[in-house]
């Protein structure tokens, strides 16, 4: 049997076969999800379509709204019940991932409780990052509505073809989670107190659906084995001091929902108030939850599909030949890979394009700025539809300056259209700034992503000139039809008395040897931030220096609130200071003097300083190019210094459409 064969496996979830043990997790993936009338729009159709022809056997699209009655909200947004025209459309979806060999279920919500403004929970909370506003507590009678609802939603979609649906959810802090947890919890009646009761309504949903539905119709429950929280908006990064869900009570609640009769259990872990374990970022190790549900399988006979940083295909076998879970869930590590089982299953794993769990094009953009869901490292990320890759027009050169990860996807993208590519890289290594970001011990995944477009350009017939940096003769040579100039960027280095008796951030990631005990990281970016954890981690005394008033806070690259919140974290436990309003003036041979926010000057001592004060521009030949009269194209870092998101999507836009 080979190393990954039991993930090629089926398993049962109630009466239905699941060919395989890859499960797509349910996102929400925004505004390009439905069309004008409420219906899935054809790009999502194509989004499920592309996963299921990848080889994932169950998909789970993300949660449907059902209340039309309760929450004030539920008007705006397409509703299971009341839209005829989103269950039309969600007839052709389930025809259309059917006929590509996956199985569908619907997963229906009872409400968002106190993560957003204006909607109910069981009780009066503080709404997530606003504490000031408290989400209105329901009565018995909307409680019931709700339940009626979910019950409607779930006969609505067994109509429509759906092979079962999934209750949402006990996870994140949604509504029904906010009802099982007493932490939220506080009523009085048949709906509060014990264990229970706060469970009562999740059994009445059940109940409900099964009288509708009958036993062959799977239902199954997300469920969040273990809150790590401290307070509202407020984490535990160790899990001690819960104030939300123990894992003991997580352990507690499977045992009663596979009692109550549900079909299997999607386990997560943290929810808005610890983000970091709902939607964890790539400081939070791979397969973290694998002890967590393999303690929920210790008790329960019912599949257990774990999800959060489990795309390590060698921890998800081993755990599924172990008997720890039954299947893998993959939410952003399918966003970032549609083929990601195929290629397991065909032995083909490093061809797998990697999450490098950013949260930048995902969780991010749907959370924080209302833009849809998309992926980092995949552009076309449900967003396939609308800008999926387009054949070339024509034959044509492009020439392509600068081997960074926008070279390389512009190269990449450039090749798959059908265009003769050719590559010029003044170093004698591919990757540019991916060669540090991925240094850090913490960030392996993005190593991965730079040998992952390093092989892929070595499947294309990408002409590549390493350690060949371009000049207006060899790119004339070339008679290209267009270059694209991505020739990354430079370190800031500003008028600061003693800068270079410092380590830039660049020297101090590639010879930490330079790095001594005490160590003072000037800039407080992401950069900056990482470094410090770096050297934190390594038990070393770190102080992080920021000039405006907070850390991660700059404008486009904002770090995503996961991101931040566990870099706080992480900071607290490894006692890293963080003085912020707080500028550079000088670097001496004893450390770092800085002006504080009133105005003083204090001396910082260090045995290194380390300076990430950010990145600009390198030079390029964009002005003596234009003699060639032939579009030129400036992208990634080239254009500002950005994130690897930027580089990439400004890469695939360009080399999409010469």
């Amino acid at each position: 049997m080979g190393q990954y064969d039991i993930l090629n496996t089926p398993f049962q979830i109630g009466p239905v076969t699941i060919k395989n043990r890859f499960v797509v997790l349910p996102l929400t993936m925004g505004a390009l999800s439905y069309d004008a009338e409420g219906g899935y729009s054809e790009n999502f159709m194509k989004y499920m379509e592309l996963r299921a022809e990848g080889g994932f056997g169950l998909i789970i699209p993300g949660a449907s709204v059902t209340d039309h009655h309760v929450d004030p909200s539920s008007a705006t947004k397409p509703n299971v019940n009341t839209n005829l025209h989103w269950q039309e459309k969600a007839k052709e979806l389930v025809q259309r991932v059917h006929a590509k060999g996956a199985k569908i279920f619907c997963q229906i919500t009872m409400g968002m409780g106190r993560n957003y403004p204006y909607l109910y929970g069981p009780s009066e909370n503080p709404v997530w990052l606003h504490p000031d506003m408290k989400s209105p507590a329901m009565t018995l009678d909307q409680i019931h509505q709700k339940i009626d609802d979910m019950i409607d939603a779930a006969a609505v979609a067994q109509a429509c073809g759906y092979d079962g649906v999934e209750v949402h959810a006990i996870h994140w802090g949604y509504l029904l989670d906010e009802m099982a947890m007493s932490f939220y919890n506080h009523r009085t009646d048949a709906y509060g107190g014990s264990l229970e009761n706060r469970l009562r309504a999740a059994k009445e949903i059940l109940g409900g659906i099964r009288e509708r539905c009958g036993c062959s119709f799977p239902v199954g429950m997300r469920l969040g084995l273990k809150s790590f929280m401290k307070d509202y908006d407020t984490a535990s990064l160790t899990g001690e001091e819960e104030v939300g869900r123990t894992l003991e009570e997580g352990i507690a609640i499977a045992k009663l929902l596979e009692q109550y009769g549900y079909d299997y259990l999607n386990v997560d872990t943290g929810n808005y108030d610890a983000f970091y374990y709902a939607c964890p970022p790539i400081y939070n190790p791979q397969g973290f939850m694998i002890p967590l549900a393999a303690a929920a399988k210790a008790v329960v006979d019912i599949p257990i599909i774990a999800g959060g940083r489990m795309q390590n295909y060698d921890l998800a076998a081993a755990a599924i030949t172990a008997g720890e879970i039954d299947a893998i869930g993959l939410g952003r590590a399918s966003l970032a890979d549609p083929e990601y089982p195929n290629k397991v299953i065909s032995g083909a794993v490093e061809r797998i394009r990697p999450c490098i769990g950013c949260n930048m094009g995902c969780l991010r953009r749907l959370v924080e700025t209302g833009e849809p869901a998309s992926c980092a490292v995949n552009p076309q990320a449900a967003r396939e539809g609308i800008i999926g890759l387009k054949p070339g027009t024509g034959k044509k050169k492009i020439a392509v300056i600068g081997g960074g990860v926008a070279g390389m996807e512009a190269a990449r993208t450039a090749a798959l259209r059908g265009y003769d590519v050719t590559l010029f890289e003044k170093s004698d290594h591919l990757g540019g700034h991916l060669v540090e970001a991925g240094a850090h011990s913490f960030k392996t995944e993005v190593a991965q992503l730079n040998i992952w477009y390093q092989q892929e350009l070595a499947h294309l017939p990408i002409l590549v000139h390493l350690g060949q940096e371009a000049s207006i003769q060899s790119i004339t040579a070339e008679k290209p039809d267009a270059v694209i100039l991505a020739t990354g960027s430079i370190e800031a280095k500003p008028a600061i008395p003693g800068l270079d008796q410092g380590l830039s951030a660049l020297e101090a990631i590639h010879h930490p040897e330079k790095t001594g005990q005490t160590v003072v990281v000037i800039g407080g970016g992401l950069v900056g931030c990482e470094i410090a954890l770096d050297e934190a981690n390594q038990g070393k005394n770190v102080t992080i220096v920021e000039a405006l008033e907070d850390i991660m806070a700059a404008g486009g690259a904002a770090a995503p609130y996961p991101n931040q919140q566990m870099i706080r974290d992480l900071f607290a436990a490894k006692n890293v200071t963080m003085l912020t309003s707080t500028r550079l003036t000088e670097v001496t041979a004893e450390g770092a003097i800085v002006e504080m926010a009133d105005g003083r000057q204090k001396l910082l001592p260090a045995d290194t300083v380390i300076t990430a004060l950010g990145f600009h521009p390198a030079p390029n030949l964009k002005e003596a190019l234009k003699a060639l009269d032939v579009p030129i194209y400036e992208i990634g870092d080239a254009t500002g210094a950005g994130t690897i998101m930027k580089a990439i999507w400004d890469a695939y836009d360009v080399a999409n459409r010469i």
